[in-house]
């Protein structure tokens, strides 16, 4: 999908109160941006923040951080969250995922959240998927002892390889479903931007969460 660019997005992003600027200094510290300790959880590739701001509104004892490496997409979320002005318990990031380490200690984080991720559809660029194994052990140095993904997509090839993968990663997965709007699991999802789009296109949405072993 081609992103338009959006004039003046960086400058905005470097002006907004709901973007974190300096990430890597909160590094093993975040409960200081939120003032709290309450639960982090994270969304990589938070689009244009529905998914996050309806979570933060109906969830305001845990903390949310939406990253994002698109400037024009941040924008959106960014201009969502500020009608919201009474939220207190979410925030943004211009980041790419592939540094995610650099921001957080080992165990920070309760919670992942894949919603949509790009596929990659070539084999070459298996690597650079959100669910790969390489992301995986990403993810596996920030979680808790408890931590978990919840991984959702209408790409089924996508979704294939994210079961192989974490088996091959050594994780299990857990509430797996290939038609999430007609699952026990539905009461609970909270839908993003083009899950709404997807279905309505008639699309089957996927779902499954991903965490270590013996847990």
């Amino acid at each position: 999908m081609r992103l338009r660019n959006i004039p003046g997005s960086r400058e905005l992003i470097a002006e907004s109160e709901y973007v974190i600027q300096t990430p890597e200094a909160q590094k093993g510290k975040w409960h200081e941006i939120f003032q709290n300790t309450y639960p982090l959880h994270l969304e990589i590739g938070m689009g244009k923040g529905r998914f996050l701001t309806t979570l933060s509104t109906k969830y305001p004892k845990i903390n949310y951080l939406g990253i994002e490496k698109y400037s024009s997409v941040l924008v959106r979320a960014i201009e969502k969250r500020a009608e919201h002005p009474e939220i207190s318990n979410l925030y943004f990031l211009r980041y790419d995922a592939e540094y995610i380490c650099d921001l957080f200690a080992p165990g920070e984080v309760e919670r992942i959240y894949l919603n949509f991720s790009d596929p990659w559809p070539k084999d070459r660029h298996a690597k650079r998927r959100l669910t790969s194994k390489e992301y995986l052990a990403r993810y596996d140095r920030i979680l808790s002892s408890n931590g978990w993904i919840e991984f959702k997509t209408d790409n089924l090839s996508l979704f294939e390889f994210s079961l192989d993968q974490i088996e091959q990663f050594g994780w299990e997965a857990l509430d797996v479903t290939y038609d999430l709007h007609n699952s026990p699991f539905r009461s609970e999802n909270v839908m993003t931007e083009y899950e709404e789009r997807f279905l309505a296109l008639g699309n089957s949405i996927y779902r499954l969460t991903a965490r270590r072993k013996n847990v």
